[in-house]
């Protein structure tokens, strides 16, 4: 289990003092695939880094399994580090070695017997799918290959923690994919942690159980995902989970009734709901903006709607909606102004 306990990072720059992290609280457990997810600037590198001891804390601590990192000698670190091991967007991996030599290093800087070293780097060549690719070089794979044999070589410690700084970045959606998949394979079938570091909502879409939202370098948000993506409740949350929503909100008359509808793996999102409440309930609405996807076989959106009528048409209105399951009902006020919910 990882622990974060009251992590702050800061800087000296030309221009003075920058807080990179500020105050972060999480855990992280054994087995879990945890997203820690912001914009540019949120603060996640710098996170990655200190969990590690890549960069030290300026106040805090990280535990893994109650240790303490930071009040480790040089010794005991080296070791526990090879406990977490990481990934990366550019691959890093040494362009004038081959494939198999790449993924035999950490093997040979911890003293591991040459023959030894090589058969364990040609079993971790098979478990990413690139057993044919042992004598090649970097240069003649494609990236997707790259990154394989970079979590081949991040894996030949037999670490506990995987560390996946935007390791799929720079890779095209499908390749993106396939990458993704081999991280769960991995996770379910070594029981390896994995923390997976992106701006990207659908990578933590797509595998995590978890996730923490980082703006300014502070958690804003934390939780399951199916919670986070079916109640987003900070703003920073509801602009990664749902974009289209502040653009759609903000062509709302201020003064009209709206209604916030959030599926949260419900089949609902793929009937014709809205079409049935006018014929079951005698409620119109025009749908301001919307935005469904699947994770697995769940459906995940909003649909942003303004009311016709008063008072009386809302009240039917959510009620005929929250008779639905999984589907959460907000009703918005000032919305367009505020950005804030009722």
């Amino acid at each position: 289990m990882i622990e974060l306990r009251n992590l702050c990072k800061s800087f000296v720059t030309a221009d003075g003092p920058v807080e990179a992290l500020r105050h972060v609280n999480l855990t992280i457990n054994n087995g879990d695939i945890y997203g820690i997810i912001g914009m540019s600037g949120a603060g996640k590198s710098t996170l990655v880094r200190c969990i590690n001891m890549l960069e030290r804390p300026t106040e805090g601590e990280v535990l893994l399994d109650g240790r303490n990192l930071g009040a480790l000698n040089k010794k005991e670190l080296q070791q526990a580090r090879r406990r977490i091991t990481m990934i990366f967007q550019g691959f890093n991996l040494l362009m004038q070695r081959t494939v198999l030599q790449n993924v035999m290093l950490p093997l040979k800087l911890s003293g591991v017997d040459k023959k030894e070293a090589e058969k364990r780097a040609l079993e971790l060549l098979d478990v990413v799918g690139l057993p044919d690719k042992a004598n090649a070089y970097p240069a003649q794979l494609s990236g997707g290959q790259q990154q394989r044999v970079a979590i081949a070589r991040a894996l030949s410690t037999n670490p506990d923690v995987l560390l996946c700084d935007e390791a799929t970045s720079a890779l095209d959606p499908k390749t993106t994919h396939a990458i993704l998949e081999l991280i769960r394979d991995i996770n379910e079938k070594l029981g390896i942690t994995v923390i997976v570091i992106t701006h990207q909502m659908s990578v933590v879409q797509e595998i995590c159980n978890r996730v923490a939202i980082l703006e300014n370098g502070e958690v804003v948000e934390e939780g399951t995902v199916a919670d986070v993506f079916s109640n987003p409740k900070a703003d920073a949350t509801r602009n990664l989970v749902y974009p289209e929503m502040a653009d759609s909100a903000v062509l709302a008359d201020e003064h009209g009734q709206r209604v916030r509808l959030i599926f949260n793996g419900a089949l609902t999102a793929r009937e014709p709901l809205i079409a049935r409440m006018a014929m079951d309930a005698g409620v119109e609405a025009s749908i301001l903006g919307a935005s469904t996807r699947s994770v697995g076989d769940r459906a995940y959106g909003y649909i942003l709607l303004e009311i016709m009528g008063g008072p009386d048409e809302l009240a039917k209105a959510v009620k005929y909606l929250r008779g639905h399951e999984n589907v959460t009902v907000q009703v918005e006020v000032d919305y367009a102004v505020k950005g804030g919910q009722a």
